[in-house]
């Protein structure tokens, strides 16, 4: 009897110990992604009253669907107090695109910029981390911190786990061993928090670049930012500085 349920112990435990080694290779990932609007909003008269209007933050769920090495990650539905905000100022949040081969290194990536959309081919960018000690659990998978810094000067703080194998995450942040489950930018005052990791009924179908008449680069992109914010400046040198960093974090945000 003694050795029957020796026996079964060893079962279950070898069980839970193969269970715990499945790494996953195709999942859909739900993140909340939050981002304190009114940090980024600037002092004028227009703001203060538009400031007065809305809510603290604007937070919105987005879907990371991945497999085959391939991902997907796009806009799924706003939280009940963000539908508060201006649907002007929700767009490029609904229309934005980021599609990814990890095999090849190339990115597919929609972008709405003043209503109308751009299509971007280029190589997916490479960010250079540096891994911590320090842990987390997010959505039930034990991550650990990596930072990382882009555009020359913006940090990002990420979480990722091994226990998902292909090494993306949201947006175009990417590059660690594993999938990036949380990710905090101070600058643009933004979160990305994994909330679901479904694993059953992925709809593979979905994985698929954004079809264009005509793509563009990054470089593109960044010059179509340029010549769309020139014109963004005051007589006041105070303000200036403000736009200055508007400016900056439009920039930021739209090639991510």
């Amino acid at each position: 009897m003694k050795n029957k349920i020796f026996f079964l112990l060893i079962l279950l435990f070898s069980r839970s110990w193969l269970y715990a080694q499945q790494f996953i290779s195709k999942a859909k990932i739900e993140y909340e992604v939050t981002a304190n609007i009114k940090k980024t909003m600037g002092n004028g008269t227009f703001e203060d009253m538009l400031k007065d209007q809305l809510p603290q933050f604007k937070i919105g769920y987005y879907d990371f669907t991945f497999a085959n090495n391939k991902s997907i990650y796009k806009f799924d539905h706003w939280s009940d107090e963000s539908r508060k905000i201006p649907n002007w100022w929700k767009k490029d949040d609904e229309e934005n695109v980021w599609y990814c081969n990890y095999e090849t290194g190339k990115m597919n990536m929609q972008k709405n910029i003043d209503g109308s959309n751009i299509n971007i081919e280029d190589t997916i960018p490479k960010l250079k981390w540096r891994i911590t000690n320090d842990s987390r659990v997010i959505a039930g998978f034990n991550c650990r911190k990596a930072v990382a810094i882009i555009f020359d000067s913006v940090y990002v703080f990420a979480f990722y786990t091994d226990e998902i194998m292909i090494s993306g995450g949201p947006c175009s942040i990417n590059g660690l061993p594993g999938m990036i489950l949380g990710v905090t930018i101070p600058r643009l005052y933004t979160s990305w928090i994994a909330t679901k990791v479904m694993l059953n009924n992925v709809d593979e179908s979905v994985i698929k670049p954004v079809y264009a008449k005509k793509n563009y680069d990054l470089k593109f992109l960044e010059t179509t930012i340029n010549d769309r914010t020139k014109d963004w400046y005051s007589d006041d040198e105070t303000e200036n500085k403000e736009i200055k960093q508007q400016k900056a974090r439009f920039m930021w945000e739209t090639l991510l």
